[in-house]
């Protein structure tokens, strides 16, 4: 087995390997070239060559996302850097283990004029857990060092002695860097600068890395358990919100309890990944009408809970957040290991934890609570679903009507990722089958890499993959489709609205050509074309009739992945959501 002959891309190869790291998404270049060699000379690694650097880290956060471990994306140097970006913003927000390593020049080769050079160093400081910057080794190219940056060698000891100095300050961020990486489940960037020649190979390493992996053990803050079972046990108003969470994040037991209680209200959204039969999936279903009502403001107060309690990462609704800011609650707990966001600004705690261990601690005991909150909107929950199938049934074919057969049509235990903007939030007014996992970046709650993420969560993915996107978000990221990995049973619906048509749905619309074209972008792309080039099979549904067809085929086995292009009518999907919410008031 070949190894380069740079002893820090030996150690970063090998530290790799020790800590069990075996996904690689390389994205080609030059002087990346010593850590390239090193991972696909290996067999232990897996390796996925992804040019398009944003969309190779997207690539390999999707995967990440998926087994719930580090998975590595490297780059060269200079602006290839910097397209990582997105997908470490998005990680950063998601708690994804994302892994960035950089290959860099030499630091006095930056800021000369030498090409594919930047300040590297620290270039994502805002949206990183940490950035560890190795030294460069001094007895690889040592005369180009002698000649161009003595400073760097030492003049009263021997340059074994430096390099030993070098070696053991690399092995030390190193340990850091993947400590942090792993206990905070959060993404880390790891440059290391390279001086040519960056292509000799040699059979045998010059190091042997330590293995200095800090072990950590969970534990639990002390609180107020007494006070917060008494606040708990006297609320006749309880709303708990689930948020992005992954799936069987709660224990049923926990669920029952939540289900079963008068005084409580349990709101999860599509991104939950929670379903039970006495849940609230719908949000906005349940907030819009009483925003249409005269009263509004006594029904709001009716709704007002005494105590919030938040499980999970980012609320996708507006309208629960614009609710609960106007109408704060008394308390409000949110319960994560790791961090709290003041979403409602009202939050009184924060329980470092997860959610089974919060009610293992909490004891919740089992008391008579008189309330009629949970009752009172159970039935303003089965009103508006019954008044929502009716209006399916009377409305033209729009986006509405596309989303209600598209989620009514997903086959069991697939994966289904969402693309960001109206995508995912017409998928919050719809009923799934409970063995759906369902994933989108809610992290920053982009459009840009939806389609490189499903990809790259579909590799390791036992079951089938679905992205329902919109055809920005699609075209945006197109270049994910750009490479050997798609699985044939890879399915893509695009729903072809001819532009962003959120933008129509929010304040400020107006029929002008300047709003069409800064705004609402318009569009006229065939995608058919898209798919010739990636080696997609190509379907197209315009109508009720069409879309029906081609869904009860979509998911059928086949000998390529499939897209499946869903045009709706551009000026009459806006008329139609915000109808919807007036129809069920």
């Amino acid at each position: 087995m070949n190894y380069s002959s740079i002893p820090s891309a030996q150690t970063v190869v090998l530290y790799c390997k020790i800590r069990g790291i075996k996904n690689i998404v390389i994205s080609p270049g030059s002087r990346n070239a010593p850590l390239t060699l090193g991972f696909t000379e290996d067999p232990f690694f897996s390796c996925f060559s992804i040019v398009d650097e944003r969309s190779a880290a997207f690539f390999a956060l999707g995967m990440a996302q998926q087994l719930q471990s580090p998975v590595i994306a490297v780059c060269t140097s200079g602006s290839a850097l910097l397209n990582y970006y997105p997908a470490i913003a998005e990680a950063f927000y998601s708690d994804i283990p994302l892994i960035v390593i950089s290959a860099d020049r030499p630091s006095y080769k930056v800021d000369i004029g030498d090409g594919q050079t930047i300040r590297q160093v620290g270039v994502f400081q805002n949206h990183i857990a940490y950035t560890a910057s190795l030294k460069q080794d001094l007895i690889h190219a040592t005369s180009t060092i002698e000649k161009l940056a003595p400073q760097l060698l030492s003049k009263t000891k021997s340059l074994e002695e430096d390099q030993f100095a070098v070696q053991k300050y690399n092995e030390e961020e190193l340990s850091t860097l993947f400590d942090i990486n792993k206990h905070q489940n959060a993404p880390v960037h790891l440059n290391i600068p390279f001086e040519e020649p960056l292509y000799n190979l040699v059979e045998k390493v010059d190091v042997s890395p330590s293995n200095y992996e800090v072990k950590q053990k969970e534990e639990i803050p002390e609180y107020p358990w007494n006070s917060l079972r008494k606040i708990w046990n006297s609320s006749k108003k309880i709303v708990v919100i689930i948020g992005v969470s992954p799936p069987n994040s709660i224990g049923p037991q926990y669920l029952d309890m939540l289900s079963e209680a008068p005084n409580i209200i349990v709101f999860t959204e599509v991104t939950s990944n929670i379903h039970h039969k006495n849940f609230f999936p719908s949000i906005d279903s349940v907030i819009a009408p009483i925003e249409k009502k005269k009263d509004r403001d006594a029904w709001f107060k009716e709704l007002q809970p005494d105590l919030l309690v938040t499980f999970g990462g980012l609320i996708v609704s507006k309208k629960v957040k614009a609710f609960l800011r106007n109408y704060k609650p008394k308390n409000h707990w949110h319960v994560n290991p790791k961090k709290a966001y003041n979403t409602f600004f009202s939050l009184s705690l924060h329980l470092e934890m997860g959610v089974d261990t919060f009610f293992q601690y909490l004891a919740v005991a089992e008391l008579e609570i008189k309330s009629e909150y949970f009752d009172k909107w159970t039935k303003i929950k089965d009103a508006y679903e019954a008044k929502r199938d009716l209006y399916i049934k009377k409305i033209p074919f729009t986006d509405f009507k596309a989303f209600a057969s598209i989620c009514k049509s997903i086959p069991a235990n697939y994966m289904l990722q969402l693309a960001n903007s109206s995508t995912v939030r017409y998928a919050q007014l719809f009923n799934l089958d409970s063995s759906i996992n369902v994933y989108c970046n809610r992290g920053t709650s982009g459009i840009d890499g939806s389609v490189s993420t499903a990809v790259g969560a579909s590799i390791y993915n036992i079951t089938p993959t679905l992205l329902v996107t919109g055809d920005l978000s699609f075209l945006y990221d197109s270049n994910g489709l750009w490479h050997d990995y798609l699985k044939k049973d890879f399915r893509i619906v695009v729903i072809n609205n001819g532009g962003g048509g959120i933008f129509r749905i929010l304040p400020g619309k107006v029929d002008t050509p300047n709003y069409e074209k800064f705004f609402e972008t318009t569009q006229q792309l065939e995608l058919t074309h898209i798919c010739s080039i990636y080696g997609m099979e190509y379907r197209q549904a315009d109508d009720e009739i069409s879309l029906d067809k081609e869904l009860k085929s979509l998911y059928l086995p086949s000998s390529l992945p499939v897209l499946l292009e869903v045009k709706t009518p551009r000026r009459l999907n806006d008329k139609i959501l915000l109808a919807y919410f007036d129809f069920i008031s």
